[in-house]
């Protein structure tokens, strides 16, 4: 039996109902939490952090849902790819994934029918009333009887940085617990640059190959496991320290 796997915005409440309907219809499913910390409404962070679980796990069911369009005309979709099954709203969170695994067959969840399993169609909760059930039967390999088929999903690029000169513009996508901000900037994008690290607002963040490279409480920029760039304090908290929050940011290449 594929697992399924949820990654929301949720918090500590509304996943454990998605997962009650899900057992209801399927009492043996194996779920797995990725994340529902997700920053409420930042659909960028949920597809990057999709993309960066998902091929760890074996052909799973992957439920990301961060969803500011609930309730409205956005579809909800099912989208058969390589090994693996992603379900979430149609909003660009599944693209990446989707993307990198290969798209084989898009479907559009039949929401009045997904719905009999919650026993309503709730305007704000379509995790529970939706998606969850959505789930349940594409591990049952019984999608055709939740969903018709669809031509085409929303599209977003993760990484739109732009690099002009000694000056680039990315974004922070993710704040870690320990205060690291990852940005979308992709390593082969650094190595391109040949910097000795970067400056922001002033502050030198040297580019390192491990955090103890600098001394500790010191700034540093490193390729962190996302392959992308992250600005960081040796046992600190850079988002803290520097005010880094996400969203675009301008880094200065110091060479």
């Amino acid at each position: 039996m594929r697992p399924i796997t949820l990654l929301t915005d949720f918090g500590d409440f509304y996943p454990g109902v998605m997962k009650g309907v899900i057992l209801r219809i399927l009492p043996n499913a194996n779920i797995i939490d990725i994340t529902h910390s997700i920053e409420p409404q930042n659909i960028m962070q949920g597809a990057f952090l999709l993309l960066n679980s998902y091929s760890f796990f074996p052909p799973a069911i992957h439920v990301a849902v961060v969803d500011p369009g609930v309730g409205s005309e956005r579809k909800a979709l099912i989208v058969e790819c390589g090994d693996h099954i992603f379900i979430g709203p149609d909003n660009g969170i599944l693209y990446p994934a989707c993307e990198k695994e290969g798209i084989k067959r898009i479907w559009r969840i039949k929401e009045d029918i997904a719905s009999r399993f919650s026993g309503q169609l709730s305007r704000t909760f379509h995790g529970r009333d939706v998606f969850a059930p959505a789930a349940a039967f594409a591990v049952m390999d019984k999608i055709e009887e939740i969903a018709e088929p669809e031509s085409e999903m929303k599209e977003i690029d993760l990484f739109d940085y732009r690099i002009e000169g000694d000056t680039v513009v990315c974004r922070i996508i993710f704040i870690d617990r320990f205060g690291n901000a990852v940005t979308n900037l992709k390593k082969e994008a650094v190595e391109g640059l040949n910097a000795k690290g970067f400056y922001i607002n002033g502050v030198k963040f040297p580019l390192v190959e491990r955090y103890s490279d600098v001394e500790v409480d010191m700034p540093l920029s490193i390729i962190g496991s996302f392959e992308t760039l992250e600005l960081s304090v040796r046992n600190g908290d850079a988002s803290k320290r520097f005010g880094l929050k996400s969203g675009l940011i301008k880094l200065e290449v110091w060479r």
